[in-house]
């Protein structure tokens, strides 16, 4: 940081010898104008900057007249480094070098640190009063600083904020304020023109205000009209800028239009994939077309753009443009000019209402034209309008004719799902005279996330040409190894516009193009499930059993009781204890059974268990080096829970020297597929109930963190002890057998020799006689 500081002293009434003249005061302004403080800063949304991770978004602040650009590591990403203020993230831990480069000395580098934390929300809470009951209603919650309301930040919300991350459907303005609406007519401030002088590096002494807001053909987009003026006494600018919902970003447009200061300008978007909309006033529509590079005013044959001028002096009341690509518009005394989207021409209709009747133009449900009449009785009509057989009767006499003979194509639907592996094969066909010259072409906008084969056939044949392009669209990204897989995943996920259209358009003739969209991403109508298991067919009663904390992975200081939860782990499987058992893993969707999963995928007891094994090493498996096992992983992450220390975002494989450490490839191998032969096998000294969760464990196979969850019961008898245990027993037995036997014995040879050396009667003493 640079700063100039001087303390000026300033004195009122006489001129003493510590008092500075005004010509001195006045030179030190001038200096500290010129060269004033010139100070860059960094922000986090966190309040007290209590969460500064890998997740958190950087602001930052050049204050000065000198900026160049910003200076950040090549690790970091910034989102216009040309701007004094923007926004910077660092997806590794660490230290990390910022400034801004200036005209002039170098400005002071700071080293931000970065760190690493599994913290991402802050707790927030209000209390309400009430002092009738002489209670009080507490509000706890958390928030997400990174997309919080500003109320949440500066301890000023009363009740949480709305998940930012949804898509809005509504938008409300003020001249200096828009905000976006969710569901439930939830509304939040979205953004003011304060802010988009700073986003746009206006001037802050210049007037900008807020036009209107409509939402683009892009689902995730939305256009900002604004009016730019510094005198705002004659003529206006009229700026474009358009806010991308997924990306955050702002993209100014290149539609810098003078107008009246007093103006007012109607736009409406167009379904296609590359950026266009038409924008009219009183008197002409202004059209913009294939992003914004094929520009004008909407033109008669007369040469004339102001359509009022061909209309007895009426102003523009609407403009419609249907699902087929015809623009209309019609004037308040229902005279109609009839174009095309990307034909910059009109042509004028015949009359088709009296200039008397209050009409207004209507699309129905299977996109065709109808006029509603609203008398001065009240009474209201409504009556179809031939459009396409009207624009025919007019364009013939222009001599306008279509170029083209057909276009096919078997293009289905507007929304296609594309996740990793998958590929998208679509075509288009046009047949036209020969020597026409026409072609079809593809376009696209979006973010770049996707690969395009094109491949192209032609043939003639009497007289007529048929061209097809063939268009197959994927992804090529490895996500294997990577140490940023989810901020990879978020970076090649998204919503692409493709168009397919041919070279030419014709009043003539319809529009032949077909707009869809291709999503990228988490299907979230995928899902899992082992093959055998189900939640239905089984009695159900409730019960609890206990697991041994001896067969737990991490043993407890008693017995872990668990209760059963049917509606969860669905009907268990019983299996004898001889039963190895391989799960099939099976992937479904809306509906029904897609195809079985070829992908790696682990499994693990939920409780804890780990009492279980693999019957293949790691050796017979082909690993040139230890593989990862659950032991090793939860050695690695000890900060985590059980079902988050593996998985796709830190899974490597063991079949290259260039990966892992070599060991003992004697140990099971943890990592099932359906080609691997890879079996669970039981203990054979007691039965039990494994409550089992499957995940996906190949990076490449899908955007979705895509589990399931099975229940196996084992039982069978208790095996015989071992032979040694057997013969030690008997051993023992006979030996307590014949030392018993032999004490009684040597007993009863002692009783027999007692009764041989005394007789067993003896003969009475005779009494002496006195």
């Amino acid at each position: 940081m640079r700063e100039a500081r001087t303390e000026v002293a300033l004195a009122v009434g006489g001129g003493g010898a510590g008092a500075m003249s005004a010509r001195g005061v006045a030179v030190l302004l001038s200096w500290l104008s010129c060269c004033g403080l010139a100070v860059w800063r960094y922000y986090s949304k966190s309040p007290d900057y209590r969460i500064f991770t890998t997740r958190s978004i950087i602001r930052l602040e050049y204050d000065g007249t000198l900026f160049i650009e910003w200076s950040v590591p090549e690790t970091c990403t910034v989102l216009d480094k040309r701007f004094p203020v923007t926004e910077l993230r660092c997806p590794s831990p660490g230290f990390y070098a910022v400034k801004p480069i200036v005209i002039g000395p170098d400005e002071e580098e700071r080293y931000l640190f970065v760190a690493i934390s599994n913290t991402c929300f802050l707790w927030y809470y209000r209390v309400r009063y009430f002092f009738n009951n002489l209670t009080q209603s507490i509000i706890v919650w958390a928030y997400d600083p990174e997309n919080a309301d500003p109320e949440e930040l500066l301890g000023s919300a009363e009740k949480p904020s709305i998940s930012k991350g949804r898509r809005s459907n509504l938008a409300v303005w003020t001249e200096n304020e828009i905000y976006l609406g969710y569901i439930l007519l939830k509304f939040a401030r979205f953004v003011t023109t304060a802010q988009l002088k700073t986003i746009l590096n206006l001037p802050v002494a210049t007037t900008l205000t807020i036009h209107s807001v409509q939402y683009t053909g892009h689902p995730l987009e939305i256009a900002v009209f604004l009016n730019y003026c510094i005198t705002c006494t004659v003529t206006k600018k009229i700026f474009l800028v358009i806010y991308n919902e997924d990306t955050k970003q702002w993209i100014l447009q290149d539609l810098p239009l003078d107008a009246p200061i007093d103006s007012v300008f109607f736009p409406h978007f167009m379904f296609s994939a590359l950026p266009g909309l038409i924008l009219w006033n009183k008197h002409s529509v202004y059209y913009y077309y294939n992003n914004f590079t094929f520009t004008g005013i909407l033109q008669t044959p007369a040469g004339h753009g102001n359509l009022s001028m061909l209309s007895n002096g009426s102003i523009i009341h609407e403009v419609l443009i249907d699902y087929y690509g015809n623009v209309l518009v019609k004037m308040e005394n229902n005279v109609m000019f009839y174009s095309k989207i990307n034909i910059g021409d009109a042509v004028r209709l015949h009359l088709w209402i009296s200039n008397t009747t209050k009409a207004i133009i209507f699309l129905n449900t299977s996109g065709l034209m109808y006029f509603l009449y609203v008398f001065d009785d009240d009474l209201i009509q409504t009556e179809d309008y031939p459009l396409n057989l009207e624009a025919k009767s007019i364009t013939l006499r222009t001599k306008d004719s279509c170029p083209y003979m057909a276009f096919h194509n078997n293009i289905a639907y507007v929304f296609y799902f594309l996740d990793k592996g998958e590929a998208l094969t679509v075509w288009a066909q046009i047949v036209y005279p020969e020597n026409n010259g026409l072609y079809v072409i593809m376009e696209s906008y979006g973010p770049k996330i996707l690969e395009v084969r094109h491949n192209i056939s032609f043939e003639v044949a009497f007289g007529y040409c048929t061209k097809t392009l063939l268009l197959t669209f994927y992804q090529k990204i490895n996500y294997e190894g990577t140490d940023d897989y989810f901020g990879m995943q978020n970076n090649n996920t998204g919503l692409v516009l493709i168009q397919v259209r041919p070279s030419e358009y014709s009043k003539a003739c319809s529009v032949p193009q077909k707009v869809f969209q291709i999503a990228v991403g988490c299907d979230n109508k995928k899902f899992i499930a082992v093959k055998g298991f189900s939640k239905k067919g089984c009695h159900r009663h409730d019960f609890s059993y206990v697991i041994e904390k001896s067969y737990l992975r991490q043993p407890l200081s008693k017995n872990l009781k668990v209760r059963y939860n049917w509606k969860e782990y669905g009907c268990p499987l019983r299996l004898e204890f001889t039963e190895k058992f391989h799960p099939v893993v099976q992937l479904f969707d809306d509906n029904g059974y897609v195809k079985d999963v070829e992908a790696n995928f682990i499994v693990w007891e939920i409780h804890g268990r780990g009492d279980y094994t693999f019957n293949n090493t790691m050796a017979q498996s082909g690993c040139l080096h230890t593989a990862q096992t659950w032991d090793s992983m939860i050695k690695l992450n000890e900060h985590l829970p059980l079902e988050e220390v593996w998985g796709p975002e830190n899974y490597k494989h063991c079949f290259s020297y260039g990966i892992g450490k070599p060991g003992d490839l004697n140990q099971p191998y943890e990592i099932i597929n359906s080609s691997n032969r890879n079996h669970i096998f039981w203990p054979m000294g007691h039965s039990g109930m494994y409550v089992f969760r499957v995940k996906i464990l190949d990076p490449n196979y899908s955007f979705c963190n895509l589990t399931a969850i099975f229940a196996i019961e084992t039982f069978g008898q208790i095996p015989s002890s071992s032979v040694y245990l057997v013969a030690s027993f008997l051993f023992v037995l006979v030996l307590l057998f014949f030392t018993l036997l032999v004490l009684s014995y040597f007993w009863y040879m002692r009783i027999y020799r007692q009764y041989i050396n005394e007789p067993l009667h003896k003969p009475p003493r005779k009494q002496k006689t006195n």
